[in-house]
């Protein structure tokens, strides 16, 4: 029993570490156009390897919850409702399924990094995708503006982002793991 109860008590501080994790790398940011490049997609990458989808889910929900409640979180330490609610909000919205469907490539494919790495380009196009309708909809912007604004200047460095991430993250999975710290080891 003393093992279940140190176990929650430790998923639940690494769901908070890593939540607080995301909120301190988002707000350094560089803005290009309406959106900015920040490490924050980088920490999302990483958040399943370390707490698996469900937990990593949560996570990206309590900084998104931080950021709505005004907690300056967001690119340009930013915080409040009407960041979440303006032309960017679908991005901030599209962490959770790129947390999700990334989490479910490293359970499903725990060994296979090429399959991870699928996986986080599925995700992020899941992200560009929420992010692009929302962005269109709050802006008045076609297609084509927010594909050269919100998407094309991001591809190249989200793709060195997944790269490190399917690295680094199962290395410190399996280190979690070994250590029977991990919430699904």
């Amino acid at each position: 029993m003393e093992t279940k109860k140190k176990s929650s008590i430790y998923v639940l501080a690494m769901t908070a570490v890593m939540a607080a994790v995301i909120a301190a790398v988002s707000p350094f940011a560089i803005p290009i156009g309406p959106i900015s490049l920040s490490l924050c997609t980088l920490m999302l990458y990483m958040t399943p390897y370390i707490l698996g989808w469900q937990r990593g889910a949560i996570a990206a929900l309590v900084f998104i919850l931080l950021g709505m409640v005004g907690v300056p979180v967001f690119t340009g330490f930013q915080g409040g409702m009407g960041k979440v609610l303006g032309p960017t909000g679908g991005y901030i919205a599209g962490y959770i399924p790129l947390v999700i469907i990334t989490g479910l490539a490293i359970q499903f494919f725990p060994k296979n990094r090429m399959l991870q790495f699928l996986g986080m380009v599925a995700a992020t196009a899941v992200l560009y995708t929420m992010g692009t309708i929302w962005y269109m909809i709050q802006s008045g912007n076609p297609l084509d503006v927010a594909m050269k604004w919100c998407v094309l200047p991001f591809i190249p460095g989200d793709l060195i982002k997944m790269v490190i991430a399917t690295g680094l993250g199962p290395v410190l999975r399996e280190r979690l793991v070994q250590a029977n710290i991990h919430p699904e080891g």
